[in-house]
């Protein structure tokens, strides 16, 4: 509990994660009010559609996560870090984790915004939370924040450079997926297994798409693991190379 109130004081003591949370939930919740007023009248609009601006405010909070890393190693804090917690893996690990929670909440509080103002300006039933999917779609952002985050720290603990860093992960989450499917014949077969792409399979249900590669929980679960082995792997750099 020592380690997470220290990695949560360290990321509240300066003003990026609370400029980057505030861009965060307005764009999420932005692009929904967006969507509502410029969609026909006759045209409904459903949850999962209220949620569309969720990929703009995962690339931002992912910028958070890296920063909250690459700022210790540009100040040279994170040796202070070290040296007062000998065993890396537990203090990056519980940077991970206060930085997943501090996601968790973001998302929630974008997608939930989202949704209750893309009901204000075009209220239907569509709208209702009335099934578990529906329930997933919006309160799944949050858990998809959470994850995201914790691969762009290991992202900002391998890199330890924020340009560097901020660049990887934006160029990779708003276009590297997407411009694998331009790959001839095998483009799209690897471009289901992505770990975003699965991650949205997860969020907005595989219905009748038959080409999904894992159903819904099992979409969740691939992507939590690959957030978990890359937080393995960039520990392991770490402890292998100086600070």
């Amino acid at each position: 509990m020592t380690l997470l109130a220290v990695e949560r004081i360290k990321l509240f003591t300066t003003r990026s994660p609370w400029w980057c949370a505030l861009i965060a939930i307005v764009l999420t919740a932005g692009f929904s009010a967006l969507i509502a007023g410029a969609s026909p009248s006759d045209e409904p609009v459903g949850v999962s559609t209220t949620q569309a601006g969720y990929q703009f405010g995962i690339a931002v909070i992912m910028v958070l996560a890296a920063l909250s890393v690459t700022t210790e190693y540009r100040f040279g804090t994170i040796r202070t870090t070290f040296q007062a917690v000998p065993h890396r893996g537990s203090a990056l690990t519980a940077k991970a984790v206060v930085v997943a929670l501090v996601a968790l909440v973001i998302g929630e509080i974008g997608a939930f915004g989202a949704w209750a103002l893309g009901y204000a300006i075009r209220p239907s039933s569509e709208l209702v939370l009335d099934s578990g999917a529906k329930w997933i779609n919006v309160a799944g952002v949050g858990v998809l924040f959470a994850l995201a985050a914790v691969i762009a720290v290991a992202v900002g603990i391998l890199i330890r450079h924020s340009a560097g860093a901020i660049a990887l992960l934006l160029i990779y989450v708003l276009a590297v997926e997407n411009l694998v499917t331009l790959i001839p014949t095998i483009g799209p077969k690897i471009h289901e297994w992505l770990p975003f792409t699965v991650a949205d399979k997860f969020l907005r249900g595989t219905g009748n798409d038959t080409s999904a590669a894992l159903s819904q929980g099992g979409s969740l679960a691939y992507f939590a693991a690959f957030a978990v082995v890359m937080l393995a792997i960039a520990i392991g750099v770490a402890k292998k190379r100086d600070a």
